[in-house]
């Protein structure tokens, strides 16, 4: 399980984005508020973010350290600032490693993917059948043995055969559904737009005039916070949220 945070607007600093709130992604690490009680989010992180002014591809920062252990993203946070950024800390599933190459969120071209939740009986036949519905090219990307890559691979085939982001998300969630069960929020940017899925554990929207987040719980106490019902697909961007059944 993780915990996921996309954002769209202005310029902000990492260190503003994931540090400064009251509730940040990084106190999520220890102190989760939507998830179940015990959890700790120390199996890793990972951060992607844009400049668009450079390239479409998004950097990212990943380790398997807690957030709160890794000193030398925390003396970058500050400096690195993006309009566009994607970040997950995470608790690993049992028996799925704490690797880097486990550890969200994932990327491809343009695109940043994260996947909070966990594919029921990944490691007991329904990885090896959503793996064989993977075109050559895109397994051969998965670095890794975690559910999570299989489901980006996945989307990432949908989206090489001309769907939109709405569609690939809602058409992996009803393939991984058909073949297994399990818990799928997905989260996916190009730095340009937020498309997620509730499916299985929570995840809420705020959105202004000039900037939106979409994340697994919220960051802080202010208003304008929204949950997703669950079995929705979102499409967001600064000032616009698109909410509809899968």
């Amino acid at each position: 399980m993780c915990r996921l945070l996309a954002y769209l607007g202005p310029a902000v600093t990492l260190e503003e984005l994931l540090f400064g709130p009251p509730h940040s992604l990084l106190r999520q690490c220890w102190e989760p508020r939507s998830q179940n009680s015990g959890v700790v989010n120390a199996d890793g992180f990972g951060v992607g973010w844009y400049d668009h002014s450079r390239r479409p591809e998004p950097a990212r920062y990943r380790s398997t350290l807690p957030m709160w252990a890794d000193r030398s993203f925390a003396s970058m946070a500050g400096l690195v600032s993006s309009t566009a950024v994607l970040a997950a800390v995470r608790s690993a599933t049992p028996p799925l490693p704490t690797e880097e190459s486990a550890t969200p969120p994932f990327t491809a071209g343009p695109w940043l993917f994260a996947h909070n939740g966990a594919v029921t009986g990944f490691r007991d036949g329904a990885g090896s059948r959503l793996r064989r519905l993977l075109s050559e090219r895109r397994e051969a990307g998965i670095e890794g043995s975690s559910d999570s890559e299989v489901l980006f691979a996945l989307t990432l085939d949908r989206l090489d055969e001309g769907a939109t982001p709405t569609e690939a998300l809602t058409s992996v969630v009803a393939t991984v559904s058909s073949a297994a069960c399990g818990s799928l929020n997905l989260l996916l940017t190009d730095g340009q737009s937020i498309w997620g899925t509730a499916c299985g554990d929570s995840l809420v929207v705020r959105s202004t005039p000039d900037s939106v987040v979409v994340a697994s719980e919220p960051f802080d106490d202010e208003p304008g916070w929204a949950a997703v019902t669950d079995g929705s697909v979102v499409s967001a961007g600064p000032g616009r949220v698109d909410c509809r059944p899968r």
